[in-house]
């Protein structure tokens, strides 16, 4: 019966999508394409309407295999995604969003322009407005090329006047590329949303013609407007901006302030640490050390040389003069549980000796101060630099030696 035969098809068309799925997930690209062939033959006959279309699909894992398939070519690519814009007018923006993406990835730069300019004249009716956001990100993109042409032509221009010629039509041509990149955008960069490389180009425009006042008010709109998502880049592009303008260590401070409440691992906390220890407060010392805490809670600082020496010059300053050690106290009590194993064990003692010297040192004097001289990083360490007949190391097991009645203070 008709009934039997709808549901034989949809049976069929369902364990083939499943056989395309099993087979990119194991990354058996020509497997796949056989049976995306199959279920588009297949699709002849299917007069269902389901809410994704066959030709989302199709575009999607098409896609997907092309850009995989080692027999696959850059014209058989180009070939299938135009024949993906003509089956959907609805995703036409975004099939040339992704072919340009991928123009792009194999260097045709010229070939990804002229998609972009052509996808930008597209209309069709009411689809048009309804792609209103897929229309803006075309032009993006496009100011994105623009500014990479004009960046192309700066360098050649910056090249010339070393040599000390001038060319005009260089300069004209560089000009024309600056006024349609800033303006496509500084349209992007309007809508709330994560834009860090538009906002970076258009910055780079603004400076390079010394309109520093529509940069700054550019980055801070970027780092401060509620209606924009939180964006830690945001934060460290006003701060490079800032630092570049030659801007009061306050405003610096402020700036790495915030991003230190977003991101407290970020590599520039090394930088807001030692601009903290050069305050003459007393409460910016304090959240340096604070800060230099936090960021060694992660993995990926735990052999950061240049941490550990911040920690330890600040520690040994603190320990010297005795005055805050309950500044440490405050620190080590919520870490005093789990930093023994993750920092200071003897399996890390010898790895570090072996591979840094300069960072077992520093982490042995923390350890030292923290853990006492019975610590087993700091026993290692201070044996090993000992026996090498290193002077530094010596100096380090008498420091801590001297200070252990510290240890019992901050260990309670």
């Amino acid at each position: 019966s008709s009934h039997e035969h709808k549901l034989n098809f949809r049976q069929s068309k369902e364990a083939c999508l499943s056989y395309i799925q099993d087979a990119l997930l194991q990354k058996q690209w020509k497997r796949a394409a056989e049976f995306l062939t199959c279920y588009v033959e297949s699709l002849e006959k299917d007069y269902s309407r389901e809410q994704i279309g066959p030709s989302e699909m199709i575009w999607r894992i098409g896609t997907e295999i092309l850009w995989h398939h080692s027999q696959s070519s850059m014209k058989e690519f180009n070939c299938f995604m135009e024949q993906m814009k003509t089956l959907g007018v609805k995703r036409y923006l975004k099939v040339c969003l992704e072919h340009v993406f991928h123009l792009l990835c194999n260097g045709q730069i010229d070939e990804a322009y002229q998609n972009l300019s052509l996808a930008e004249s597209w209309r069709f009716g009411e689809q048009t407005a309804i792609q209103d956001k897929e229309m803006k990100l075309i032009e993006a993109y496009r100011g994105l090329l623009d500014y990479y042409s004009w960046s192309k032509q700066k360098n050649i221009l910056l090249e010339h006047s070393e040599d000390g010629f001038s060319d005009l039509a260089v300069e004209q041509e560089m000009h024309s590329y600056f006024r349609k990149a800033a303006v496509s955008l500084k349209e992007i960069i309007k809508i709330p949303g994560v834009w860090d490389i538009f906002v970076k180009c258009y910055v780079d425009l603004l400076e390079f013609y010394g309109d520093h006042n529509e940069a700054r008010q550019v980055l801070n709109e970027y780092a401060y407007n509620s209606k924009f998502p939180a964006n830690p880049n945001a934060h460290v592009y006003l701060y490079q901006f800032l630092k570049r303008q030659g801007e009061s260590k306050k405003s610096l401070i402020s700036a790495l302030k915030i991003l230190h409440d977003i991101v407290p691992s970020h590599e520039l906390m090394i930088d807001f640490n030692t601009m903290l220890q050069k305050s003459k407060k007393r409460k910016k010392h304090l959240l340096g050390l604070e800060v230099i805490f936090a960021a060694l809670d992660y993995a990926g600082w735990k052999e950061n040389a240049k941490a550990w020496s911040c920690l330890a010059r600040q520690v040994k300053q603190i320990v010297t003069s005795e005055k805050h050690l309950d500044w440490i106290k405050q620190e080590w009590n919520s870490r005093k549980d789990w930093w023994p194993a993750f920092h200071f064990s003897r399996f890390l003692a010898k790895r570090n000796w072996q591979e840094n010297e300069s960072l077992s040192y520093e982490k042995a004097l923390v350890a030292g101060i923290l853990l006492g001289k019975d610590c087993k990083y700091f026993k290692y360490v201070s044996h090993q630099g000992c026996k090498a007949q290193l002077k530094r190391f010596r100096m380090l097991k008498k420091f801590v030696n001297r200070h252990n009645p510290v240890y019992l203070r901050i260990s309670g």
